[in-house]
Formats: structure tokens, C-alpha cells, sequence
């Protein structure tokens, strides 16, 4: 089975759970902090992920290490995933959570790349364009890629705006060859 469709589905349905107890964000923030926790830790993360340690000893280290400071759905969820072979997905399955609750609350996560920092007016004013392009609030993040030359490439969902003059002069390179 694909990754993808791994998270998708496992996304979903603890979706609609946290959906039904009214917990989205506090699930969201208890799973990324132990995906966080274990990309921070890389012999508990060699534990989880080795193929020859039984689930029941796993899910004793989970519970050892997160029972009690996250909630008990999310360590029965943590427990699923270890009973079904499916705990090396868990990062996958949190981005994918991460991006249903977003669009549940109407946000779209949009990634700004620019050849030079950004003003405070230019955020602003990007922010304001991509809120009124998208229909949604958006969350914006900012990367520098000097390779740019100038403009900026703007990522949401699975779209890409790129006007960046690294891309102009590609597209006007190509005009060019067309003609001659």
C-alpha cells in the first residue's frame, strides 16, 4: 500500500474521531510533539521502528514515555498504529491530520520563496492577496533561495505561482528559440 493512501486513511479516521470529542487541536499538538520528540531522539525512534521488537514491548515504552501527559486518544491511536505494523507512517499520518484540521478551520498553509527577505509591507500585502486568492485565512511561511535572482514563488495545497525572474527568463529564453 502507498504511503500516501496509508496516511490518508489513517488521517481520516482519527479525524473523525477527534472531530466527534471536540479535541482536533489538542490532538494535533500532542502528535506532532511526539513526532517532534522522536526526530529529536534517535535511539527511542530506532525502538519504535525495529522490526523485532514486539508490539507489546513498544507500546510499554510508549506508555512509559507519554502516558499521562498526552491524552488517552491519542495513546490508544499511538497503540493502533504499533498493533498494526503502521508506526513508521506516523509522521505522514500527522501532516496529513495537520492538513485536514487546517481545512476544517478554513486556514491554507502558504510557503513564500523570495531571492531576498521580505518587508513587513510585502508580507502584509502578499498575506492580504493570497487570503483574498485562496478564499481562506492563510499561514504563511518565508524561505530565501538567492538562485531566484528576484520575484517570489508562492506554494499552496498543490499549486505553485512562480514569478520569479529566474522563471521569466527561462520562459522569454524559450520565446526566443522558438523564433530563431
Amino acid at each position: 500500500m502507498l504511503k500516501g493512501a496509508v496516511a490518508a486513511r489513517y488521517a481520516g479516521a482519527l479525524y473523525d474521531i477527534a472531530l466527534e470529542n471536540k479535541m482536533v487541536d489538542q490532538l494535533e499538538e500532542e502528535l506532532q510533539a511526539v513526532v517532534r520528540i522522536l526526530d529529536e531522539n534517535a535511539p527511542m525512534k530506532k525502538i519504535l521502528f525495529h522490526p523485532r521488537i514486539t508490539a507489546a514491548q513498544k507500546q510499554e515504552v510508549l506508555a512509559e514515555l507519554f502516558g499521562g501527559r498526552i491524552s488517552e486518544v491519542a495513546l490508544n491511536f499511538l497503540n493502533m498504529l504499533v498493533n498494526r505494523q503502521r508506526e513508521m507512517f506516523l509522521a505522514d499520518i500527522i501532516a496529513y491530520f495537520t492538513g485536514l484540521a487546517n481545512q476544517g478551520r478554513n486556514i491554507s498553509d502558504v510557503t513564500v520563496t523570495s531571492a531576498v527577505e521580505l518587508t513587513d509591507e510585502e508580507k502584509k500585502n502578499l498575506a492580504a492577496a493570497m487570503a483574498k486568492y485562496t478564499g481562506k485565512q492563510v499561514r504563511l511561511s518565508y524561505n530565501i533561495d538567492r538562485q531566484l535572482l528576484g520575484g517570489v514563488v508562492v506554494r499552496f495545497g498543490d499549486k505553485v505561482i512562480d514569478g520569479s525572474v529566474t522563471a521569466r527568463l527561462n520562459t522569454l529564453r524559450e520565446h526566443l528559440k522558438q523564433i530563431s
